[in-house]
């Protein structure tokens, strides 16, 4: 059974564990620093040579060294004050004492790993100063071959902080940037998921609109060849003539709202399987050699399904343009009993995904599922990328 800490020691277990799942390298300095502290009072306290007034500076130098973390200038040059004090008011006291030498290496690497260079510079001096102190101190039982091992070893404490710090600030700023590039990818196939659908909505309401107004006008052409006789028939025309303009009315009003500010709108017929010709013959134009196979009896498509068909050859042709470099296509159109299976393929080298970082892909992918398909790409075999479509067709995709 797990006993229950006091009252007054959770804030602090809260802590420590808040350090451990978040900044452990904090933590880790933290008892690092309480462990030298602890080692700096206990062997001078324990000194009988070492008067009050040195505890005193002891105890000033171990809390400064609690702090090198979060004041990493100021702190250790605090520290290395309190103790260089203590050396000059008696040195047979503090004489061939480890835990200060200790507390100057760690000095030494903490203002080296959490200061910009100006100021990990000017800790170095500093140290050093303290190290020729404590030899002129000590010249009695020390020559100056023992200052140039302190100052060496003062040395390696400091540009082992340095460098590793310096290390580690590389690795995180490439690890931000990668998090960046990767945030600022996923927005961007956000927004083109979106745009693709705005652009979805327009060309279906030009579409749609086509055939409202067809209908429309075909029901205003029966009404006026009605006889006096057929009032009601007339009535029930006229109520489709108002709901087909009404419905119109509608439709621009809410494509108008998804139309970018200032774009004017398309009054040209939407393309479709039909126009494919045209469109290889500009995409040979731009400098893609592109083939063309179709099998089967072509069949008559809905109006948006055959726009939808149209734009995955086109926007898998624009991918080539754009990420094969110098390559050739192919386009094959498959007419089935049921179903329209569309291959566009080239040779050229492949960017990973073929479709401008999947953007172009999850936009094609949108417009083929809204007529119940599919679609799939991939590295072809033998190089270059490969876009598969399917799309039902007749009752299958009702």
């Amino acid at each position: 059974m797990t006993r229950a800490l006091p009252r007054g020691y959770r804030p602090q277990v809260a802590i420590i564990h808040d350090l451990r799942s978040t900044d452990r390298g904090r933590l880790s300095h933290y008892l690092v620093a309480l462990s030298i502290s602890v080692f700096v009072v206990v062997e001078m306290a324990t000194n009988e040579l070492a008067p009050t007034s040195l505890v005193v500076l002891s105890v000033i130098a171990a809390f400064a060294l609690l702090l090198t973390r979060d004041a990493p200038f100021v702190a250790p040059l605090v520290a290395g004050a309190a103790l260089t004090a203590g050396i000059v008011i008696d040195p047979d006291a503090t004489y061939d004492m480890s835990a200060p030498f200790l507390a100057l290496l760690f000095m030494s690497w903490s203002v080296a790993t959490y200061n910009d260079k100006g100021r990990a510079i000017a800790g170095l001096v500093a140290f050093q100063l303290v190290g020729l102190i404590a030899n002129i101190a000590f010249r009695e039982q020390n020559g100056l071959a023992d200052y140039f091992f302190i100052g060496l070893f003062i040395s390696v404490a400091w540009a082992t902080g340095y460098l590793l710090s310096r290390r580690a600030a590389q690795s995180r700023v490439m690890l931000e940037r990668a998090a960046r590039v990767e945030r600022e990818a996923v927005a961007a196939a956000e927004r083109a998921v979106i745009e693709e659908r705005q652009r979805i909505a327009r060309e279906l309401h030009d579409v749609i609109a086509h055939s409202v107004s067809v209908m429309t006008v075909q029901a205003g052409a029966v009404r006026r060849r009605l006889g006096p006789e057929q009032e009601k028939e007339r009535e029930a025309l006229e109520a489709v003539e108002g709901t087909g303009r009404q419905a119109l009315t509608e439709m621009r009003r809410l494509v108008g709202l998804l139309r970018e500010q200032g774009a004017t709108p398309e009054f040209s017929p939407q393309p479709g399987l039909g126009t494919i010709d045209s469109l290889l013959d500009g995409v040979r134009a731009a400098g893609l050699p592109v083939d063309l196979e179709v099998e089967g009896a072509p069949h008559e498509l809905a109006p948006g399904a055959d726009l939808a068909a149209y734009r995955v050859i086109q926007e898998a042709l624009t991918n080539a343009l754009k990420y094969a470099g110098p390559a050739h296509a192919w386009v094959s159109v498959k007419w089935g009993a049921d179903e329209l299976e569309l291959e566009i393929a080239n040779d050229g080298r492949s960017n990973g995904d073929g479709a401008g970082g999947g953007q172009g892909l999850e936009g094609m992918r949108e417009r083929v599922s809204l007529y119940g398909g599919e679609i799939t790409s991939g590295v072809r075999d033998g190089g270059g990328y490969v876009v598969r479509a399917r799309l039902p067709i007749g009752e299958a995709a009702a």
